[in-house]
């Protein structure tokens, strides 16, 4: 397994360079045929997706992540949405960042160049196959991917799909390059395979992003745990604050920027914790709640630290009453996980306080942490959503997987 995972790499990075030097046609050319090839293997795809959602309600999967890897004919058919959008998105690999004329007539250019072959690293969800085909072939970079074993059914299906598309322009299979070990072994080989692979991009749960984090020896870039919360104001509008609140928390809560903890001002938590908690358990959310907050709420489950710092991704929230923006603020502080926070609130100061003082990759007023996504973002599908500060932050798109080159020309200037 391990010297078949290695040969793989290594194709990889015999081919990268044929994919690096594509012109900015012929990418949109195979992105256009494998946006229509999907849609002509929905039956198939979804035969395949079949078999993990079976496997999956076999080892009892929570609902909520059994949601996360299901694909509908819709589904299938915006993965082939995503791909056109991406297709039609301007190529970033050759970009002129900046550029300047030295006095001793150097001329020098920053130019955007991909980063290489990228190892990524992700779980349950399929989409996120095509996600990163897209975005890596468009932008210049080979992916190798190792998706998780509960969806290598679907995996598998869209990879052959894909590969079959690059066997028809006439183009190596290996310029899509798919791990087909689930074996956790096999994610620890490949994150040391330096000599093949430039960048290891993880996309899933808090334990692969640690896994990940504390065996790469390859340099990674840290996307996706999202303990994310809503900070309702005392001045905040509440019926705006119901609608941000239930979208927040209900409308997907399995992905990482759905809302984890709702914090609510103690002015209006008599007023506003019942009304919020009722739409929520209408909803089958499973309510936790700070110790004050038993009051207002009595009858619901005590949330303690352990509550506040898990990204539960599943259809239960943790609420706490706090006695300030400075508080709300210190609580996210605490329990966040730099990806995505919100405040509901009329007051201008109380908005820009929040928006300057909260360290996060997207910071919002008045709206639903779940835009947080490359699509919404108008950057097209997405790799993940980098919480780090390093490179890139935030959701990752075509100019996130690019690095720079210096393009220096002269007329026999020497040092």
């Amino acid at each position: 397994m391990l010297e078949q995972i290695k040969q793989q790499a290594k194709k990889a990075r015999n081919v990268a360079n044929i994919l690096a030097n594509m012109s900015t046609l012929q990418k949109n050319e195979l992105l256009g045929a494998m946006a229509d090839k999907l849609e002509l293997e929905i039956e198939y795809i979804l035969q395949a997706n079949a078999r993990d959602l079976i496997q999956a309600a076999e080892k009892g999967v929570s609902v909520a992540m059994q949601d996360r890897l299901r694909l509908t004919s819709d589904r299938i058919r915006d993965m082939a949405t995503g791909i056109r959008q991406v297709m039609k998105l301007p190529d970033p690999i050759g970009e002129v960042i900046s550029g300047k004329t030295l006095p001793n007539g150097l001329q020098i250019n920053k130019v955007r160049v991909p980063l290489g072959v990228l190892g990524i690293i992700y779980e349950s969800r399929p989409n996120v196959t095509i996600d990163a085909i897209a975005l890596c072939l468009k932008s210049g970079n080979l992916p190798v991917l190792r998706g998780g074993s509960e969806a290598i059914n679907s995996n598998t299906a869209l990879v052959e799909i894909m590969q079959n598309c690059l066997i028809t322009k006439g183009l190596p299979k290996e310029l899509i390059t798919f791990i087909a070990y689930t074996d956790r072994q096999a994610v620890n080989y490949l994150l040391k395979l330096n000599e093949y692979i430039d960048v290891i991009i993880p996309r899933g749960g808090a334990g692969l992003i640690k896994t990940v984090i504390e065996n790469s020896t390859i340099p990674v870039i840290e996307t996706g745990v999202g303990v994310c919360h809503v900070f309702v104001d005392s001045s905040a509008d509440l019926v705006m604050a119901e609608n941000i609140v239930i979208n927040a928390k209900v409308s997907r809560p399995a992905v990482c920027n759905s809302m984890e903890t709702l914090l609510v001002h103690k002015n209006i938590a008599k007023n506003f914790l019942p009304v919020i908690v009722a739409k929520l358990q209408q909803q089958n959310v499973k309510v936790q709640v700070c110790e004050q907050g038993l009051i207002e709420v009595p009858g619901t489950k005590l949330a303690d630290d352990a509550c506040f710092a898990t990204e539960n991704l599943d259809l239960i929230i943790s609420i706490k009453i706090v006695e300030n923006l400075a508080e709300a603020i210190e609580h996210i502080e605490r329990f966040g996980t730099k990806h995505s926070e919100a405040i509901v609130t009329n007051d201008y100061q109380n908005a820009q306080e929040f928006q300057k003082r909260v360290d996060a990759a997207v910071v919002y007023v008045n709206a639903s942490t779940r835009f947080t996504d490359g699509f919404e973002f108008g950057l097209g599908a997405e790799i993940g959503i980098s919480t780090q500060k390093l490179h890139a932050r935030g959701p990752m798109g075509l100019s996130e997987l690019t690095s720079i080159k210096y393009i220096v020309n002269g007329n026999g200037q020497i040092r």
